[in-house]
Protein backbone atom coordinates (compact mmCIF):
# COMPACT_ATOMS: atom_id res chain seq x y z
CA UNK A 1 0.00 0.00 0.00
CA UNK A 2 0.79 3.60 -0.39
CA UNK A 3 0.54 6.44 2.25
CA UNK A 4 -1.31 9.63 1.54
CA UNK A 5 1.81 11.17 1.78
CA UNK A 6 3.78 9.61 -0.76
CA UNK A 7 1.49 9.99 -3.53
CA UNK A 8 3.38 13.56 -5.02
CA UNK A 9 6.39 11.30 -5.02
CA UNK A 10 4.65 8.28 -6.84
CA UNK A 11 3.43 10.78 -9.56
CA UNK A 12 6.87 12.11 -10.10
CA UNK A 13 7.77 8.54 -10.51
CA UNK A 14 5.56 8.19 -13.29
CA UNK A 15 6.06 10.95 -15.28
CA UNK A 16 9.72 9.84 -15.45
CA UNK A 17 8.75 6.24 -16.17
CA UNK A 18 6.17 6.79 -18.67
CA UNK A 19 7.62 6.73 -21.94
CA UNK A 20 10.70 4.41 -20.73
CA UNK A 21 8.46 1.53 -20.38
CA UNK A 22 8.58 -0.98 -23.76
CA UNK A 23 4.96 -1.66 -25.03
CA UNK A 24 3.52 1.99 -22.93
CA UNK A 25 2.04 2.23 -19.87
CA UNK A 26 -0.53 4.51 -18.11
CA UNK A 27 -1.09 5.58 -14.57
CA UNK A 28 -3.91 7.02 -12.53
CA UNK A 29 -4.91 8.04 -9.12
CA UNK A 30 -8.31 7.17 -8.30
CA UNK A 31 -9.47 9.38 -5.01
CA UNK A 32 -12.39 7.54 -3.46
CA UNK A 33 -14.20 6.19 -7.21
CA UNK A 34 -12.99 8.67 -9.53
CA UNK A 35 -9.76 9.46 -11.55
CA UNK A 36 -8.24 13.22 -10.47
CA UNK A 37 -4.80 12.65 -11.91
CA UNK A 38 -3.56 10.34 -15.17
CA UNK A 39 -0.28 10.42 -16.75
CA UNK A 40 0.24 8.25 -20.05
CA UNK A 41 2.77 7.01 -22.24
CA UNK A 42 2.74 8.29 -26.35
CA UNK A 43 2.40 4.66 -27.10
CA UNK A 44 -0.30 3.69 -24.98
CA UNK A 45 -3.78 4.39 -23.13
CA UNK A 46 -7.26 2.86 -22.29
CA UNK A 47 -10.39 5.34 -21.40
CA UNK A 48 -11.29 4.44 -18.68
CA UNK A 49 -7.89 5.83 -17.57
CA UNK A 50 -9.18 9.81 -18.01
CA UNK A 51 -9.78 12.19 -15.31
CA UNK A 52 -12.97 12.78 -13.81
CA UNK A 53 -14.32 8.92 -14.95
CA UNK A 54 -16.19 7.52 -12.00
CA UNK A 55 -15.64 3.71 -12.05
CA UNK A 56 -18.00 1.12 -11.23
CA UNK A 57 -17.60 -1.17 -7.31
CA UNK A 58 -16.73 -4.43 -9.60
CA UNK A 59 -13.38 -2.89 -11.04
CA UNK A 60 -10.32 -3.74 -10.14
CA UNK A 61 -9.30 -0.52 -8.70
CA UNK A 62 -12.26 -0.67 -6.46
CA UNK A 63 -12.11 -3.86 -5.25
CA UNK A 64 -8.33 -3.35 -3.98
CA UNK A 65 -9.59 -0.18 -2.28
CA UNK A 66 -12.22 -2.12 -0.31
CA UNK A 67 -9.94 -5.44 0.40
CA UNK A 68 -6.83 -3.13 1.00
CA UNK A 69 -4.61 -4.74 -0.67
CA UNK A 70 -2.76 -4.78 -4.37
CA UNK A 71 -4.56 -6.28 -7.03
CA UNK A 72 -3.43 -7.31 -10.26
CA UNK A 73 -5.79 -8.50 -13.01
CA UNK A 74 -5.75 -9.72 -16.52
CA UNK A 75 -8.45 -7.86 -18.29
CA UNK A 76 -9.86 -9.43 -21.72
CA UNK A 77 -10.03 -7.52 -25.04
CA UNK A 78 -13.82 -7.46 -24.74
CA UNK A 79 -13.67 -4.75 -21.77
CA UNK A 80 -11.81 -2.32 -23.16
CA UNK A 81 -10.66 -3.19 -26.66
CA UNK A 82 -7.31 -4.51 -25.95
CA UNK A 83 -6.19 -7.03 -23.84
CA UNK A 84 -4.33 -5.28 -20.63
CA UNK A 85 -2.92 -5.85 -17.37
CA UNK A 86 -4.22 -3.36 -14.42
CA UNK A 87 -2.33 -3.27 -11.28
CA UNK A 88 -3.82 -1.77 -8.09
CA UNK A 89 -2.06 -0.20 -5.08
CA UNK A 90 -4.11 1.06 -2.12
CA UNK A 91 -3.67 4.65 -1.22
CA UNK A 92 -4.14 5.14 3.03
CA UNK A 93 -4.52 7.95 5.18
CA UNK A 94 -2.58 8.41 8.46
CA UNK A 95 -5.57 6.24 10.37
CA UNK A 96 -4.80 3.67 7.90
CA UNK A 97 -8.01 3.63 6.07
CA UNK A 98 -7.98 3.65 1.83
CA UNK A 99 -9.10 6.58 0.37
CA UNK A 100 -7.86 5.64 -2.90
CA UNK A 101 -5.47 3.66 -5.34
CA UNK A 102 -2.68 4.09 -7.50
CA UNK A 103 -3.27 2.47 -11.01
CA UNK A 104 -1.01 1.16 -13.28
CA UNK A 105 -2.54 -0.21 -16.53
CA UNK A 106 -0.01 -1.67 -19.42
CA UNK A 107 -1.00 -4.10 -22.43
CA UNK A 108 -0.98 -7.14 -21.91
CA UNK A 109 1.70 -8.46 -24.90
CA UNK A 110 1.74 -12.00 -26.03
CA UNK A 111 5.40 -13.61 -25.83
CA UNK A 112 5.95 -13.50 -29.46
CA UNK A 113 5.04 -9.67 -29.86
CA UNK A 114 7.52 -9.06 -26.40
CA UNK A 115 10.21 -9.98 -28.68
CA UNK A 116 8.78 -9.08 -31.92
CA UNK A 117 11.22 -6.36 -31.87
CA UNK A 118 14.33 -8.32 -31.26
CA UNK A 119 13.88 -11.97 -33.70
CA UNK A 120 11.82 -9.90 -36.07
CA UNK A 121 14.71 -7.88 -38.04
CA UNK A 122 17.06 -10.79 -38.10
CA UNK A 123 14.41 -13.46 -39.38
CA UNK A 124 13.62 -11.36 -41.94
CA UNK A 125 17.10 -11.28 -43.55
CA UNK A 126 17.73 -15.39 -43.59
CA UNK A 127 15.52 -15.98 -46.72
CA UNK A 128 17.32 -15.68 -50.31
CA UNK A 129 15.03 -13.27 -51.79
CA UNK A 130 14.18 -11.44 -48.49
CA UNK A 131 10.38 -11.53 -46.42
CA UNK A 132 8.50 -9.31 -44.57
CA UNK A 133 6.87 -10.56 -41.16
CA UNK A 134 3.88 -9.09 -39.73
CA UNK A 135 1.97 -9.57 -36.37
CA UNK A 136 -2.03 -8.50 -35.96
CA UNK A 137 -4.27 -8.55 -33.71
CA UNK A 138 -7.72 -9.62 -33.99
CA UNK A 139 -8.83 -6.18 -36.33
CA UNK A 140 -5.53 -4.94 -37.80
CA UNK A 141 -1.59 -5.37 -38.13
CA UNK A 142 0.04 -4.27 -34.80
CA UNK A 143 3.75 -5.02 -35.61
CA UNK A 144 5.44 -5.21 -39.11
CA UNK A 145 8.75 -5.78 -39.84
CA UNK A 146 10.69 -6.08 -43.51
CA UNK A 147 13.96 -6.97 -45.38
CA UNK A 148 16.30 -4.85 -47.34
CA UNK A 149 15.55 -7.09 -50.78
CA UNK A 150 11.40 -7.04 -50.01
CA UNK A 151 8.76 -4.89 -48.51
CA UNK A 152 4.66 -4.84 -48.51
CA UNK A 153 3.78 -1.37 -47.71
CA UNK A 154 0.10 -2.22 -48.65
CA UNK A 155 0.04 -4.12 -45.12
CA UNK A 156 1.84 -2.27 -42.90
CA UNK A 157 1.07 -0.98 -39.31
CA UNK A 158 -2.52 -0.28 -38.95
CA UNK A 159 -3.80 -1.81 -41.71
CA UNK A 160 -7.41 -3.06 -41.22
CA UNK A 161 -7.82 -7.14 -41.77
CA UNK A 162 -10.95 -7.60 -44.34
CA UNK A 163 -12.56 -11.07 -45.09
CA UNK A 164 -10.33 -12.23 -47.59
CA UNK A 165 -6.56 -11.59 -45.88
CA UNK A 166 -5.22 -14.63 -44.67
CA UNK A 167 -4.99 -13.66 -41.21
CA UNK A 168 -8.53 -12.68 -40.68
CA UNK A 169 -8.95 -16.41 -42.09
CA UNK A 170 -6.63 -17.70 -39.42
CA UNK A 171 -8.55 -15.89 -36.83
CA UNK A 172 -11.95 -17.47 -37.97
CA UNK A 173 -10.52 -21.43 -37.47
CA UNK A 174 -7.89 -20.68 -35.21
CA UNK A 175 -5.81 -22.83 -37.21
CA UNK A 176 -2.56 -21.84 -39.57
CA UNK A 177 -3.00 -21.52 -43.13
CA UNK A 178 -0.09 -21.28 -46.07
CA UNK A 179 -0.82 -20.62 -49.53
CA UNK A 180 0.83 -19.62 -52.59
CA UNK A 181 -0.15 -16.19 -54.49
CA UNK A 182 0.23 -15.39 -58.01
CA UNK A 183 1.70 -12.27 -59.36
CA UNK A 184 -1.83 -10.61 -60.51
CA UNK A 185 -2.71 -9.68 -56.65
CA UNK A 186 0.89 -7.94 -55.40
CA UNK A 187 3.20 -8.13 -58.84
CA UNK A 188 5.57 -10.93 -58.12
CA UNK A 189 4.02 -14.57 -57.02
CA UNK A 190 4.07 -14.79 -52.93
CA UNK A 191 3.93 -17.40 -50.18
CA UNK A 192 2.06 -16.31 -47.36
CA UNK A 193 2.06 -18.51 -43.77
CA UNK A 194 0.17 -17.15 -40.84
CA UNK A 195 -0.26 -18.86 -37.77
CA UNK A 196 -2.43 -18.17 -34.79
CA UNK A 197 -1.45 -16.87 -30.98
CA UNK A 198 -3.23 -17.44 -27.89
CA UNK A 199 -3.51 -17.01 -24.62
CA UNK A 200 -1.49 -18.11 -22.31
CA UNK A 201 -4.05 -18.05 -19.64
CA UNK A 202 -7.11 -18.33 -21.53
CA UNK A 203 -6.20 -20.60 -24.86
CA UNK A 204 -8.29 -18.21 -26.56
CA UNK A 205 -6.82 -16.41 -29.51
CA UNK A 206 -5.42 -13.18 -29.25
CA UNK A 207 -3.16 -12.49 -32.39
CA UNK A 208 -1.40 -13.85 -35.53
CA UNK A 209 1.72 -14.23 -36.53
CA UNK A 210 2.72 -14.21 -40.61
CA UNK A 211 5.59 -14.38 -42.92
CA UNK A 212 5.66 -13.17 -46.38
CA UNK A 213 8.44 -14.51 -48.57
CA UNK A 214 8.70 -13.58 -52.30
CA UNK A 215 8.45 -17.06 -54.83
CA UNK A 216 9.96 -15.19 -57.81
CA UNK A 217 13.23 -17.74 -58.12
CA UNK A 218 11.04 -20.61 -57.87
CA UNK A 219 8.18 -19.15 -60.35
CA UNK A 220 11.19 -18.85 -62.72
CA UNK A 221 12.46 -22.28 -62.42
CA UNK A 222 9.04 -23.83 -62.92
CA UNK A 223 8.39 -21.59 -65.91
CA UNK A 224 11.47 -22.77 -67.07
CA UNK A 225 11.21 -26.22 -66.50
CA UNK A 226 7.50 -26.08 -68.07
CA UNK A 227 9.08 -24.47 -71.31
CA UNK A 228 11.85 -26.93 -71.14
CA UNK A 229 9.42 -29.92 -70.62
CA UNK A 230 7.35 -28.28 -73.32
CA UNK A 231 9.87 -28.35 -76.06
CA UNK A 232 11.28 -32.02 -74.71
CA UNK A 233 7.98 -32.99 -75.56
CA UNK A 234 7.97 -31.62 -78.95
CA UNK A 235 11.44 -32.91 -79.94
CA UNK A 236 10.40 -36.37 -78.29
CA UNK A 237 7.51 -36.51 -80.71
CA UNK A 238 10.03 -35.20 -83.87
CA UNK A 239 12.38 -38.24 -83.26
CA UNK A 240 9.55 -40.52 -82.54
CA UNK A 241 8.11 -39.85 -86.03
CA UNK A 242 12.39 -39.76 -87.39
CA UNK A 243 12.73 -43.44 -85.50
CA UNK A 244 9.32 -44.08 -87.49
CA UNK A 245 10.51 -43.22 -90.91
CA UNK A 246 14.16 -45.06 -89.92
CA UNK A 247 12.14 -48.11 -89.29
CA UNK A 248 10.14 -47.68 -92.59
CA UNK A 249 13.09 -46.86 -94.64
CA UNK A 250 15.40 -49.98 -92.86
CA UNK A 251 12.09 -52.06 -93.73
CA UNK A 252 11.96 -50.37 -97.55
CA UNK A 253 15.90 -51.14 -98.08
CA UNK A 254 15.51 -54.34 -96.81
CA UNK A 255 12.79 -55.11 -99.45
CA UNK A 256 14.86 -53.37 -101.97
CA UNK A 257 17.88 -55.89 -101.04
CA UNK A 258 15.73 -58.32 -101.99
CA UNK A 259 14.66 -57.22 -105.24
CA UNK A 260 18.13 -56.85 -106.05
CA UNK A 261 18.62 -60.44 -105.15
CA UNK A 262 16.08 -61.77 -107.35
CA UNK A 263 17.31 -59.22 -110.67
CA UNK A 264 20.78 -60.68 -110.28
CA UNK A 265 19.04 -64.29 -110.04
CA UNK A 266 17.60 -63.25 -113.23
CA UNK A 267 20.56 -62.01 -115.23
CA UNK A 268 21.74 -65.25 -114.08
CA UNK A 269 18.97 -66.75 -115.68
CA UNK A 270 19.42 -64.81 -118.77
CA UNK A 271 23.26 -65.60 -119.03
CA UNK A 272 21.44 -69.28 -119.35
CA UNK A 273 19.58 -68.16 -122.01
CA UNK A 274 22.05 -66.81 -124.33
CA UNK A 275 24.53 -69.60 -123.67
CA UNK A 276 21.92 -72.08 -124.71
CA UNK A 277 20.97 -69.21 -127.90
CA UNK A 278 24.71 -69.48 -128.74
CA UNK A 279 24.63 -73.77 -128.78
CA UNK A 280 21.77 -73.14 -131.04
CA UNK A 281 23.05 -70.86 -133.54
CA UNK A 282 26.23 -73.25 -133.57
CA UNK A 283 24.06 -76.09 -134.56
CA UNK A 284 21.86 -74.11 -137.19
CA UNK A 285 25.24 -72.96 -138.66
CA UNK A 286 26.33 -76.52 -139.04
CA UNK A 287 22.69 -77.72 -140.42
CA UNK A 288 23.26 -74.86 -142.81
CA UNK A 289 26.39 -75.70 -143.86
CA UNK A 290 25.53 -79.23 -144.19
CA UNK A 291 22.41 -78.47 -146.10
CA UNK A 292 24.63 -76.05 -148.88
CA UNK A 293 26.94 -79.23 -149.34
CA UNK A 294 23.75 -81.24 -150.06
CA UNK A 295 22.08 -78.42 -152.04
CA UNK A 296 26.46 -78.68 -153.88
CA UNK A 297 25.66 -81.76 -154.40
CA UNK A 298 22.18 -81.59 -156.24
CA UNK A 299 22.72 -79.28 -158.93
CA UNK A 300 20.21 -77.05 -159.93
CA UNK A 301 17.61 -79.08 -158.05
CA UNK A 302 18.92 -78.23 -154.73
CA UNK A 303 19.50 -74.67 -155.24
CA UNK A 304 16.07 -73.32 -153.89
CA UNK A 305 17.43 -75.52 -150.66
CA UNK A 306 20.98 -73.85 -151.21
CA UNK A 307 19.32 -70.11 -150.72
CA UNK A 308 17.22 -71.65 -147.59
CA UNK A 309 20.45 -72.90 -146.01
CA UNK A 310 22.19 -69.71 -146.53
CA UNK A 311 19.42 -67.55 -144.95
CA UNK A 312 19.89 -70.06 -142.12
CA UNK A 313 23.43 -69.85 -141.69
CA UNK A 314 22.78 -65.57 -141.80
CA UNK A 315 20.29 -65.90 -139.08
CA UNK A 316 22.84 -68.35 -137.43
CA UNK A 317 25.24 -66.32 -137.36
CA UNK A 318 23.13 -62.99 -136.54
CA UNK A 319 22.24 -65.21 -133.60
CA UNK A 320 25.66 -65.97 -132.67
CA UNK A 321 26.82 -62.15 -132.57
CA UNK A 322 23.99 -61.16 -130.55
CA UNK A 323 24.74 -63.50 -127.83
CA UNK A 324 27.61 -61.30 -126.77
CA UNK A 325 25.74 -58.42 -126.84
CA UNK A 326 23.09 -59.88 -124.41
CA UNK A 327 26.25 -61.02 -122.17
CA UNK A 328 27.86 -57.79 -122.35
CA UNK A 329 24.61 -55.96 -121.15
CA UNK A 330 24.03 -58.47 -118.61
CA UNK A 331 27.29 -58.20 -117.23
CA UNK A 332 26.43 -54.17 -116.85
CA UNK A 333 23.27 -55.08 -114.83
CA UNK A 334 25.15 -57.48 -112.62
CA UNK A 335 27.37 -54.59 -111.77
CA UNK A 336 24.94 -52.07 -111.81
CA UNK A 337 22.86 -53.98 -109.50
CA UNK A 338 25.86 -55.34 -107.36
CA UNK A 339 26.48 -51.01 -106.82
CA UNK A 340 23.25 -50.83 -105.83
CA UNK A 341 23.51 -53.82 -103.87
CA UNK A 342 26.42 -52.67 -101.61
CA UNK A 343 25.00 -48.88 -101.14
CA UNK A 344 21.50 -50.83 -100.21
CA UNK A 345 23.24 -53.00 -97.75
CA UNK A 346 25.49 -49.47 -96.63
CA UNK A 347 21.70 -47.93 -96.35
CA UNK A 348 20.62 -50.98 -94.39
CA UNK A 349 23.47 -50.54 -91.53
CA UNK A 350 22.87 -46.63 -91.54
CA UNK A 351 19.44 -47.26 -91.08
CA UNK A 352 20.14 -49.71 -87.81
CA UNK A 353 22.57 -47.18 -86.57
CA UNK A 354 20.18 -44.50 -86.74
CA UNK A 355 17.52 -46.48 -85.22
CA UNK A 356 19.78 -47.29 -82.55
CA UNK A 357 20.84 -43.87 -82.26
CA UNK A 358 17.36 -42.82 -81.93
CA UNK A 359 16.49 -44.85 -79.02
CA UNK A 360 18.85 -43.68 -77.50
CA UNK A 361 18.11 -40.10 -77.81
CA UNK A 362 14.70 -40.90 -77.00
CA UNK A 363 16.18 -42.40 -73.44
CA UNK A 364 18.05 -39.58 -73.23
CA UNK A 365 15.02 -37.58 -73.39
CA UNK A 366 13.36 -39.35 -71.15
CA UNK A 367 15.74 -38.64 -69.12
CA UNK A 368 16.19 -34.65 -68.82
CA UNK A 369 11.73 -35.38 -68.65
CA UNK A 370 12.36 -37.06 -65.66
CA UNK A 371 14.67 -34.28 -64.19
CA UNK A 372 13.00 -31.36 -65.71
CA UNK A 373 9.90 -32.86 -63.50
CA UNK A 374 12.08 -33.27 -60.56
CA UNK A 375 13.65 -29.30 -60.86
CA UNK A 376 9.49 -28.41 -61.02
CA UNK A 377 9.14 -30.46 -57.68
CA UNK A 378 12.32 -28.60 -56.27
CA UNK A 379 10.45 -25.22 -57.44
CA UNK A 380 7.58 -25.64 -55.15
CA UNK A 381 9.33 -26.04 -52.02
CA UNK A 382 11.59 -23.18 -52.55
Amino acid sequence: MIALAGIESCKSLAEFLADLIPGGVVFGLVEKDTFTWVKASKSFTIDIFRIGNKLDGDTTTMQAIREKRVLTKNIPRKVYGKRVSIVSVPVVDEDGSAVGAFSIAFPKLHPVAAAFGDFAPILVEMFPEGSYIYMSDLHKIAYAQSSKKFDMPSISVGYELSEADIAHRVIRSKKPISEEIDAAKYGLPLNISNYPLFDEDSEEIVATLGIVTPKQTAATLRQMSNNLEDSLTGIAAAIEELSASATEIYSNEGALNSDIKEILSISEEINEVSAFIKEIADETKMLGLNAAIEAARAGDAGRGFGVVAEEIRKLSAQSKSTVPRIKQLTDTIKGKVNEVSEKSNRSLDASQGQAAATQEITASIEEITSMTEELSNIAKTL
